[in-house]
């Protein structure tokens, strides 16, 4: 299946179940992709976090309830999966901005949510730069920390300037950022602030070492200041080229992000000549 034909059987999986219990790891299963990669390409292709879609539909779809049908807010909390009318409420008035006893009493404007609809358009083609190329097993001296997929797009960027903060960029200056899920299909994944391991030196307190595996890499360049660049190259590899590519698949839960030195540019991070790579392992597809 094609990612983009991934992406629409899982909005309609959701569609099906949108008051059942379920989670990103349901849909992902459903689809027949690990989590790791569902959830990344999930949210580069749809603007949203599949837990922040499935939410919000569910918020929705409970709004135009609590408008057109004689329903308590106990009844809808209990429907979409809440704990308690209080928890429902909280989050009813975050997505709608008023409470649901507001409402139901003034008929106010709510906001809409509706399914996704998944379209491609054909531009004739495009232009992308990637190289398909072999890279032995490596080793990475590296500050670790485990996250939830759910949270990971708020709480990485954290991490790394908690990273910084504590002056551990004196150990590993950050050429690498590496998510790692072999299994692909946990619910959380460790991710790597990484240099190359010298074994001359000693591993400082807290750090661990890290053996990358051999694989075949999709390595994909970019240039331009962060994090506008990468979001950008990211966005071309779900949308546009794993699309348009039927020789090869998915091989294993790593994802590299290669950074390059701060010191050549003017501006650092924020240059607009500044180089990074995303590279993705990746196998032929089963004939």
């Amino acid at each position: 299946m094609e990612w983009t034909e991934v992406v629409k059987e899982a909005v309609s999986y959701i569609e099906k179940h949108i008051t059942e219990d379920i989670t990103m790891y349901d849909v992902a299963a459903h689809v027949h992709v690990s989590p790791f990669y569902f959830h990344k390409g999930f949210s580069i292709l749809c603007g949203y976090s599949i837990t922040e879609y499935i939410r919000n539909r569910k918020l929705a779809l409970a709004g135009q309830e609590l408008l057109a049908e004689d329903v308590t807010v106990m009844e809808l909390a209990m429907k979409y999966g809440y704990d308690s009318p209080d928890s429902f409420t909280k989050a009813f008035t975050r997505f709608h901005g008023y409470s649901p006893s507001v409402v139901r009493r003034d008929k106010t404007m709510l906001k809409a949510f509706a399914p996704l609809q998944l379209t491609i358009s054909l531009k004739g083609g495009y232009a992308m730069d990637y190289r398909i190329t072999k890279k032995e097993a490596f080793t990475v001296l590296a500050v670790s920390r485990e996250f939830s997929y759910q949270n990971a797009k708020q709480d990485i960027p954290l991490f790394w300037q908690d990273h910084y903060a504590l002056g551990n960029g004196k150990y590993v200056c950050g050429m690498f950022g590496i998510n790692i899920d072999p299994q692909m299909g946990d619910e959380r994944f460790e991710y790597l602030i990484a240099d190359i391991y010298n074994p001359s030196k000693d591993i400082p307190e807290g750090f661990t070492v890290k053996t990358i595996p051999a694989f075949t890499w999709a390595v994909f360049p970019c240039r331009g200041a962060l994090p506008q660049s990468l979001q950008g190259v990211n966005e071309k590899i779900f949308s546009e080229w794993l699309p348009a590519l039927h020789d090869y698949e998915f091989a294993a839960g790593y994802c590299v992000e290669m950074y390059d030195a701060l010191d050549k540019y003017p501006n650092g991070t924020s240059d607009e000549n500044y180089y990074t790579e995303v590279w993705i392992p990746i196998k032929k597809t089963a004939e």
